[in-house]
């Protein structure tokens, strides 16, 4: 009996590569795709499958007992948060990510959004369309020479970043309770980050312990006229206590790749803070990144159907 995939995307997504892929090693595949956000959706949508290929869909512990002869889910992406991978493993089913595809795109952005907050770029581009400039109204403006960066996490796409920072600043630290070390930076407790930096940049993923790790208490430690940057997940930053730091006047400025809840909603304050740079998780995107993605998951959906263990298993059974 052939073997049934469901691939899990949003609605305008064209899987044309990863039926490739799959059909390359499985000719006689019954590929099911599924545009399912909510679990019982997606229950509903894949039916009987034997490997599932997620991007948003809600893979929580009902979806793992109704799929019970599926072997394993591959998130189309890096975080996998929407997979409880920790039960997927005690039901003996295997959970993937591709955790390498977009190093350089989302270090790069993390890059491009901390010289437009030093350099005020958005500040200055808006002054000019308003016919308002003048040097004076730019404000203060660090020698990045002369600044601290911190990076809060300090995995692959962090590393990526600091590479690229290492030549530009004074000094890189970072908190991390799993990386000791880390060529060019300086290891520190998150509270010696907060108050010695002049931008924290954020490289996390989103769990219970990393839920608002910047929150209120944080943000009042840092150095007045400092900025933050997240191009990690949304929800490891208050997002409420930043506006009200930068509507007080406290902080220097912010740039935010991701949000608690994406689509960030026009009602949000954060529109309307002019030193405030909003993009719409879109770091991670080239082409030459969403090839990669697509073929990483693809690639090993097949593994999972040939009984083995996927490249970059994250959860494995138990």
């Amino acid at each position: 009996m052939p073997y049934r995939v469901v691939i899990n995307y949003q609605e305008f997504a064209d899987v044309e590569l990863e039926k490739a892929v799959i059909r390359a090693a499985f000719p006689d595949a019954e590929i099911v795709e599924s545009h399912a956000r909510e679990a019982q959706a997606f229950i509903d949508e894949s039916g009987t499958i034997d490997a599932a290929l997620v991007q948003y869909a809600d893979v929580n512990r009902r979806v793992i007992d109704a799929q019970a002869a599926c072997r394993g889910y591959v998130r189309n992406g890096i975080g996998y948060n929407n997979i409880d991978a920790a039960y997927a493993a005690e039901q003996g089913k295997y959970v993937a990510n591709c955790p390498y595809y977009c190093l350089d795109e989302v270090s790069n952005h993390a890059l491009a959004l901390l010289l437009a907050l030093n350099r005020k770029l958005f500040t200055i581009v808006d002054m000019l369309r308003r016919d308002a400039y003048h040097i004076t109204k730019v404000g203060l403006v660090p020698r990045l020479a002369d600044c601290t960066v911190g990076l809060v996490g300090m995995g692959n796409i962090a590393r990526a970043f600091a590479r690229k920072l290492c030549p530009l600043v004074r000094r890189i630290v970072f908190y991390d309770p799993y990386v000791d070390a880390w060529e060019g930076c300086e290891k520190v407790t998150l509270e010696m980050l907060v108050e010695a930096s002049d931008y924290i940049s954020l490289h996390l993923p989103l769990t219970d312990g990393t839920r608002n790790i910047i929150g209120a208490a944080e943000i009042g430690r840092m150095k007045p006229g400092a900025c933050i940057l997240n191009t990690g997940r949304g929800g490891t930053l208050d997002e409420s206590a930043l506006g009200e730091a930068l509507k007080a006047g406290r902080l220097g400025g912010a740039a935010l790749d991701v949000f608690a809840e994406e689509p960030l909603t026009l009602e949000s304050p954060l529109w309307k803070l002019p030193n405030v740079i909003l993009t719409d998780h879109a770091a991670w995107y080239s082409q030459g990144a969403v090839e990669e993605m697509k073929r990483t998951s693809a690639e090993q959906v097949v593994e999972l159907l040939r009984g083995e263990k996927p490249r970059h298993a994250v959860g494995c059974p138990t």
